[in-house]
């Protein structure tokens, strides 16, 4: 019998120009918002206020942006870097491209963009992915770079 645990990619697995389409997505509910906005402490009106979002150009609340990119960012942790990475060393470039909704599903595909093994920290590397947040539609609504420091593999 062999065991299996669900874990990410090493260094050595991740490949500059792979792309990886995460699944499942997950669908935003009025809840999640509320809450986001709650505990962030962002009271914008359109996120939260039915009635004047309603007057916007959109006609309707939008999702809080950092909740999306919150979404777009953890949907491939499981394909990418559960139990792999050390660290997240930061996000560069992060657009909004299309609004999201209430009732929206975000999807995510990952793309490695670069890699280097790091001058500093020997066993590890640095990793740059690009996530895009993609909903129902297939309409991008997020685009984040996102630079990991990850583990090699063991023994390597």
């Amino acid at each position: 019998m062999t065991v299996h645990t669900r874990r990410g990619l090493y260094f050595e697995e991740m490949h500059v120009g792979d792309i990886f389409k995460h699944e499942p997505g997950r669908t935003i509910t009025e809840a999640d918002n509320v809450l986001f906005c709650s505990i962030t402490m962002n009271t914008q009106t359109l996120h939260l206020d039915a009635v004047r979002s309603a007057e916007s150009e959109f006609g309707q609340r939008l999702v809080n942006s950092l909740l999306t990119l919150a979404i777009v960012g953890g949907i491939g942790v499981g394909d990418l870097t559960q139990k792999t990475t050390v660290a997240n060393l930061g996000f560069g470039e992060i657009a909004f491209p299309a609004p999201v909704f209430i009732g929206d599903t975000l999807y995510c595909e990952s793309e490695i963009i670069d890699k280097r093994p790091s001058a500093s920290r020997p066993g590890q590397g640095i990793v740059t992915l690009e996530h895009r947040g993609l909903n129902q539609d297939d309409v991008v609504v997020c685009r984040a770079r996102r630079t990991a420091l990850v583990k090699f593999l063991p023994g390597e």
